[in-house]
């Protein structure tokens, strides 16, 4: 069944972030403060890592970088460009419109929970991948994998950022059901450079997640994602 990996990745996140809510509920303040800078901490490394995958190669007994006019690029003139369109208050925007529609308007976390996790969730290679083997052969093991993943994450944030981190299943459902439907256009597009640049850039941004959720939000992260389909036509050009 096309599509079902999105489902399973979607019913996964709401699953978790009930779950979250459930335990979230029997945690004092501290506790869930502490725990959501433990959050962040494991986003920071997630982000590390997958950026260092992708940045280094073992050249003779050494490391050899790559990617930096790519990394500078990409994400600075992808900065611009969210800025002007205002990316980040149109994920806010619809962060207040869930809030209100589902009679959450008291809670004060929901917004900032849905726009974290929501990004959190949606940015990397994995949801892309998925998705089109997902849209092409009907394949969901990769966000069967993601999904496991996801399941985690949205349980923990959930805990701290309060019930708005499980309307993040709708900007997945969205953006990977999308992708699903649009494969067989997608899939040429998705070169092996393409992915890693991909991968590269989604990792800093996921990084940038972290950074918010351990010192507070620092980074409109939302405004840098132009910079992923920036990296992907980077490949084409350099």
């Amino acid at each position: 069944m096309f599509g079902l990996g999105t489902l399973i990745n979607a019913a996964a996140i709401i699953i978790g972030g009930v779950f979250g809510l459930l335990f979230g509920k029997l945690m004092s303040e501290s506790v869930q403060e502490t725990l959501s800078k433990a959050c962040g901490i494991c986003v920071l490394f997630v982000g590390m890592a997958g950026a260092f995958e992708e940045m280094f190669t073992v050249a003779g007994s050494g490391l050899v970088s790559g990617g930096t006019i790519m990394i500078i690029v990409s994400i600075a003139l992808g900065a611009l460009i969210g800025e002007i369109i205002g990316i980040e208050k149109w994920f806010e925007k619809l962060g207040e419109w869930l809030k209100i529609k589902t009679g959450n308007a008291k809670d004060k976390l929901f917004v900032d929970g849905f726009v974290t996790a929501s990004l959190t969730v949606c940015i990397g290679a994995m949801a892309i991948v998925g998705a089109i083997q997902d849209g092409l052969t009907g394949d969901y093991s990769t966000l069967l994998t993601k999904g496991i993943l996801d399941f985690l994450i949205i349980a923990v944030m959930t805990c701290s950022l309060g019930k708005g981190c499980i309307f993040s299943a709708l900007p997945v459902a969205l953006w990977q059901g999308s992708i699903t439907l649009l494969a067989r256009f997608i899939k040429p597009i998705m070169t092996e450079a393409a992915l890693s640049n991909l991968s590269l850039v989604g990792s800093i941004l996921i990084f940038c997640v972290g950074l918010n959720l351990v010192w507070g939000k620092k980074v409109r992260v939302a405004n840098f994602l132009p910079s992923i389909i920036l990296a992907v036509l980077f490949a084409f050009i350099w």
